[in-house]
């Protein structure tokens, strides 16, 4: 049986036994990491170097990096590979932080090995997608499977703030029946919205390679069909604000609302005027960055008014 040595003894003892501004800290920059790798994945996609990297998961054949005759787009889509093991860091960081308050705190362990265990299959999927030749519906899943991690990082920052201020609760009581089923619909609008998305970008122009294979739907209609449960959404959001104010709802909900509200509107705007304008790739860009928003706006709508998730 084999027992601490005083050294690691010693590291462990320097742990934190309470969620303190560190550990609330990782759980902020887990949240940013998983953004940011959706915004660099994109910016690999609509700078059409999705095959940058032939190979997975060697650059090219022989080697681990890229090489001079893949120019940029080796350059672009090595980078973007290299952002995974910044996400394993700041994720095996987040786990050790808590290690101590493993048994106190089981669903913020629970968050934070989830976080780590779902890096290495996204990168799975990362290798899958350049096995297919940019196949949309790997692409789609890549995607989806970074706007869950997102999802979970905002939880465990949800969490994680909450032990920090000394509360008890994600969602502060009185929360009525009715907006409970709102904070629902804006989930379950929210996600669909973000599914069907996928599917418009594979069937758009922006493949990440010009080889790479495309749906065959006719893009006005799936562009249509994608904006259903985003109506949805928005009229949900609306009653959902109009109720927090007719209530004793607490603050912390009403600023989840106001802060959906204000990130529906902008990625609207931007996909209309991207969808009028031609699909201009930074303004595709920035659409991306609102779905993550998106994400992060949604899952503390729902958490703070359900409060299903457990502590």
């Amino acid at each position: 049986m084999t027992t601490a040595t005083p050294k690691s003894r010693d590291l462990l003892d320097r742990l934190p036994t309470s969620v303190n501004r560190t550990v609330h800290g990782l759980a902020i920059a887990s949240l940013v990491s998983q953004i940011g790798i959706i915004i660099t994945g994109g910016a690999v996609r609509l700078t059409k170097s999705g095959l940058g990297c032939s190979q997975w998961p060697n650059c090219v054949p022989g080697s681990m990096t890229p090489t001079p005759e893949m120019g940029i787009h080796g350059l672009i889509e090595f980078g973007n590979r290299t952002l995974t093991f910044i996400l394993a860091v700041i994720a095996v960081a987040m786990l050790v932080s808590l290690w101590r308050m493993r048994r106190q705190h089981r669903t913020l362990f629970g968050l934070a090995v989830g976080l780590l265990c779902v890096i290495p299959v996204q990168a799975l999927i990362g290798g899958i997608t350049v096995w297919t030749g940019l196949n949309p519906w790997v692409v789609s899943l890549h995607f989806l499977a970074s706007a869950s991690l997102v999802a979970v990082a905002t939880l465990l920052v949800n969490r994680t703030g909450m032990y920090l201020r000394g509360g008890t609760a994600v969602a502060v009581a009185p929360v009525p029946s009715i907006q409970r089923t709102l904070g629902w619909t804006i989930a379950a609008a929210s996600a669909a919205s973000i599914v069907l998305g996928t599917i418009v970008t594979g069937t758009g122009p922006h493949a990440g390679d010009a080889s790479a294979p495309r749906h065959d739907f006719n893009a006005d209609l799936v562009t249509r069909i994608h904006v259903v449960p985003v109506y949805l959404l928005v009229a949900a959001t609306v009653l959902a604000l109009v109720l927090a104010y007719r209530h004793a709802t607490a603050q912390p909900l009403r600023t989840g609302l106001w802060w959906l509200a204000a990130v529906i509107l902008l990625q609207g705007g931007i996909g209309y005027l991207q969808h009028f304008t031609g699909l201009p790739i930074g303004l595709v860009l920035l659409h991306m960055l609102g779905s993550a928003l998106l994400t992060v706006a949604a899952t503390n709508v729902w958490d703070r008014s359900t409060g299903k998730f457990p502590l």
